[in-house]
């Protein structure tokens, strides 16, 4: 196994030509990454970029009635959602701490919102993935969970700005015989946020804890909605909000969360961050993701381990991960999901065209914060190992291949995938008999470009 390109494929997005050749310490370069600030864009990748300003001028023009206005923003919010995507491709293709932009990504699809659907979210999940993801990387979890908590993406996209307690002075003001909207406690952030956000599946709640949570999560809403912005401030924004919270006290996982507002939600997210199970979940993910699609379970109880004793501290959690002998065996392999393909072949051929890649992506059925359900994309192989993804990333190939300029030696690409000396790969990279754009494409839609 090459140590260096293990590193840079595993841990990285992909090597780039010549970069294997300067790597003395490939798991000092890993660690390294993780002793960094937090990768936060910079804002010239974004100048002019105002998702709320952009939702502003869209629901202004639907309630004008206006259609050509109307035309006018979603074209508008349209070019700011791809301003968002390049910024955050972008630096992907160029970084030169792809381990934290591999991290960026890995959270951004745990704590997943998806664009397809509501306007808000679709407007937000950039915005979300820079502000509530971006930041706390290298942090606590639990800070990272509140963040996620209270960003007007999650709470439009799980519906938990449409929660209203049963017993809530806002349920109790309906006049009686008054037509009633179809609004009230609302489970889906609180489900989710056991489910799949802390504890797991299988980390022992019930659905009463469910249904305690949600009321705990009550009042936890977003200023600025269509029906809530008061006079002069229509800016969508997190905000609790006391008319809508279920008062008294909860119980939830056998914690009693005596009524505190706000508070009562931030305690409640801070003990299931804290909780054992919790712990094991993310254990097992991270190795999944880094290790194996079938983690080893001895990695798996030492990273939950160092996950719990550190009460969620993310950056000595991965530093434990790098550091067991499981991630650099060389036994075990992770398939690349279209994403990450991608973007390896981008790094590796110094092609980065981040404005296509949106579409690039869609092709692929991966594309960017737009998981199909709440639980996010899949990173196992037989996910994504399918005849269909296979060809058409095959397709895909050929047309970044084309577009290559004159001069590229496709023998080069050796420099950034694994082969053994009888791999058929050597020889068609150096037959001049086919041409360079065959070649090229031969090679990134070959096996050994499918792993990591």
């Amino acid at each position: 196994m090459d140590v260096a390109l293990h590193a840079l494929n595993r841990f990285g997005l992909g090597a780039r030509i010549g970069e294997r050749s300067g790597m003395t310490d490939p798991r000092g370069w890993v660690l390294d990454q993780l002793r960094r600030p937090p990768p936060l864009l910079a804002p010239d990748r974004l100048a002019g970029a105002d998702p709320f300003a952009a939702l502003r001028e869209v629901r202004a023009a639907q309630a004008a009635g206006d259609m050509a206005a109307l035309a006018r923003a979603r074209r508008g919010m349209t070019r700011i959602v791809a301003a968002e995507m390049e910024a955050a491709l972008t630096r992907r293709l160029e970084t030169d701490a792809p381990v934290l932009e591999r991290l960026v990504s890995f959270w951004s699809n745990h704590l997943c919102v998806s664009s397809a659907g509501k306007v808000v979210v679709t407007a937000l999940a950039g915005a979300y993935e820079r502000e509530a993801i971006r930041p706390h990387v290298l942090g606590r979890f639990e800070d990272m969970v509140l963040a996620s908590a209270s960003h007007p993406a999650m709470l439009t996209y799980l519906d938990n700005a449409q929660s209203i307690g049963p017993r809530s002075r806002a349920a109790q003001q309906r006049r009686p015989g008054a037509q009633r909207a179809v609004r009230g406690l609302n489970e889906n952030y609180a489900r989710e946020l056991l489910e799949l956000h802390t504890l797991g599946v299988d980390g022992g709640y019930t659905q009463q804890d469910v249904q305690e949570l949600a009321r705990v999560l009550t009042g936890w809403t977003v200023a600025g909605l269509p029906g809530r912005a008061r006079a002069g401030d229509d800016n969508l924004r997190f905000a609790f909000e006391p008319l809508l919270h279920e008062p008294g006290a909860k119980v939830v996982l056998g914690v009693r969360y005596a009524e505190a507002g706000i508070e009562e939600g931030r305690r409640a997210i801070r003990d299931l961050c804290r909780h054992p199970a919790t712990g094991r979940f993310i254990g097992h993910k991270l190795v999944r993701h880094f290790i194996a699609d079938e983690p080893p379970q001895a990695a798996v109880d030492a990273v939950a381990r160092v996950f719990t004793d550190t009460e969620g501290d993310l950056r000595a959690t991965v530093a434990a991960l790098v550091e067991r002998t499981e991630a650099w065996n060389g036994v075990e392999r992770k398939f690349r999901t279209p994403q990450d393909w991608v973007v390896a072949v981008l790094r590796a051929l110094d092609a980065g065209r981040a404005a296509t890649l949106p579409a690039q992506l869609r092709q692929l059925r991966h594309p960017l914060w737009s998981p199909p359900a709440p639980n996010g994309f899949g990173d196992t192989t037989r996910e994504w190992a399918d005849p269909d993804s296979l060809l058409n990333r095959a397709e895909l190939a050929r047309t970044i291949a084309r577009r290559m300029p004159p001069g590229f030696d496709p023998r080069t690409l050796l420099d950034v995938v694994e082969t053994t000396a009888a791999d058929p790969l050597r020889s068609v990279l150096a037959d001049a008999r086919i041409s360079v754009d065959e070649r090229i494409s031969l090679a990134v839609a070959a096996p050994a470009f499918q792993w990591r």
